[in-house]
C-alpha cells in the first residue's frame, strides 16, 4: 500500500535545504510513510536520485513484490550493507533520525568517509499536512470509532470492570476492520477520571458517577483519537458546571482554528477560558496534538514550546481536547479530531458534545 505518493519530492527538497547527500530513515513510522511497507526491521535511504529500502530475510521477498517504481530493495544482515550502499552511491554527508534510534544504533553508523548529521523530527512538517487520501482514511476510521462508541453506550452496565469495557472496544474495532487500537483505551470510572492518563483497571463501574472513555483505533495504518465523559445516573451540579466549562473551552478552541493562526493560540484560548472559570490549575496537559500514522505527531497544540508559533495550515489534522481534573473527585475531557479544510476546523466525529446521563 503506497501511503504517500508525493513524499519523495518533498524529501529531496529537504536534502537540498539541509545540504545533505542522503538521509537514512529508521523509524517504523517514517519508513511506512515513505514506502507504504510495514515491518519491524526496515530502513529507507533517500538520496537525490534514488530510494532504497533495506530489510532482512523475513521481509525481503514481500518488499520486492510490493515496492516497484523508484525503489531498490536490499537484503541486509547488519548495518554493514547500508554503509556499503552509501559509499557506492558516493554519499558524503548523510542525515539520520537521532531522536528515533538507540545509542547502539548510532555507534553502528560510524564509518570512515561518511559524515553523519543527526536530526529531530526531520519529516514532521511534511507529515503534518495530510493529503486527501490520508484525510479520507482517518475520516473512515473515525466513522467506525463513532459506531463503536454508540454501541458501547448500550453495553455499559454497573458492576462490570473498566477492562471489560476496553475489551468490548477492542473486539468491536477488530470486527470493523481495524488493525487494533491506536493506543490502549482509557476507561476511567469515578475518581479515576481525575487522572488524565488513567490506566484501565479491574475497578468496577458503580451505579452513579462519571465515566471517561478515551479510545482510538488503527485503520489502514492511520490513527483515530476520541474522548467523551458521560455520567451514570443523575449528574450533580458541580459535575455539570465543570462539564459545561470544558465543553465551552472546546468550542472556543475550535473557533480559533484558522489558517495562519499560530497553533499555540488554540491552546491559549481554551486555557484562558478555563482559568477564567476558576479551574486553571486543574488543566494539566496540552489542548491537542497532531494525528496521522502515529497517535502523537507534530505539531503539539500548546501555548509554550517550539511548536507554539507554528502557523496553522490547510490539511493539518490534530486533536482538540481540553480537560479539567479535580483530584480525588472526577475529571472531564472532551476530544475530537479536526482537519483544517477551507481555512477552518472540520470535525471528524459526529458524536455530540452534550452531557449524556446514562
Amino acid at each position: 500500500m503506497q501511503i504517500q505518493k508525493d513524499a519523495k519530492g518533498e524529501v529531496r527538497k529537504l536534502l537540498e535545504e539541509h545540504k545533505l547527500d542522503g538521509f537514512l530513515f529508521s523509524s517504523q513510522a517514517n519508513v511506512l510513510y515513505l514506502s507504504g511497507f510495514r515491518s519491524s526491521n526496515a530502513h529507507v535511504l533517500a538520496t537525490r536520485d534514488k530510494f532504497f529500502l533495506f530489510t532482512d530475510s523475513r521481509y525481503y521477498e514481500r518488499a520486492k513484490q510490493e515496492l516497484k517504481d523508484g525503489w531498490e530493495v536490499v537484503l541486509i544482515k547488519s548495518m554493514k550493507k547500508v554503509k556499503e550502499t552509501i559509499r557506492k552511491q558516493g554519499l558524503k554527508v548523510v542525515g539520520f533520525e537521532k531522536d528515533r534510534v538507540s545509542c547502539t544504533f548510532k555507534e553502528s553508523l560510524r564509518s570512515k568517509g561518511i559524515v553523519w548529521r543527526g536530526f529531530s523530527n526531520f519529516m514532521g512538517k511534511i507529515r503534518a499536512i495530510k493529503r486527501e487520501e490520508e484525510i479520507n482514511l482517518m475520516k473512515e476510521g473515525v466513522r467506525r470509532s463513532d459506531k463503536i462508541y454508540k454501541e458501547l453506550l448500550n453495553f455499559i452496565k454497573p458492576g462490570m470492570s473498566e477492562l471489560e469495557v476496553r475489551a468490548f472496544i477492542v473486539s468491536k474495532a477488530l470486527s470493523l476492520g481495524a488493525l487494533g487500537e491506536s493506543f490502549p483505551a482509557i476507561v476511567a470510572f469515578g475518581e479515576g477520571s481525575s487522572v488524565p492518563h488513567w490506566e484501565t483497571s479491574q475497578r468496577r463501574i458503580g451505579e452513579k458517577g462519571p465515566l471517561l472513555i478515551d479510545m482510538g483505533l488503527l485503520y489502514k495504518y492511520y490513527c483515530t483519537d476520541f474522548t467523551r465523559t458521560v455520567f451514570l445516573g443523575k449528574a450533580d451540579e458541580e459535575f455539570k458546571k465543570v462539564y459545561q466549562t470544558v465543553k465551552d473551552a472546546h468550542l472556543y478552541a475550535l473557533e480559533k482554528v484558522k489558517v495562519g493562526t499560530p497553533i499555540g493560540d488554540v491552546d491559549r484560548t481554551a486555557r484562558e477560558y478555563i482559568k477564567k472559570k476558576g479551574y486553571g490549575k486543574y488543566f494539566s496537559h496540552s489542548t491537542g496534538h497532531g494525528v496521522g500514522i502515529e497517535i502523537h505527531e507534530f505539531p503539539r497544540v500548546y501555548y509554550k514550546g517550539k511548536d507554539a508559533s507554528t502557523p496553522i495550515e490547510e490539511g493539518m489534522v490534530f486533536t482538540v481536547e481540553p480537560g479539567i481534573y479535580l483530584p480525588g473527585k472526577f475529571g472531564v475531557r472532551l476530544e475530537n479530531m479536526v482537519v483544517v479544510k477551507g481555512g477552518v476546523a472540520e470535525v471528524f466525529s459526529t458524536i455530540s458534545l452534550e452531557l449524556l446521563e446514562l
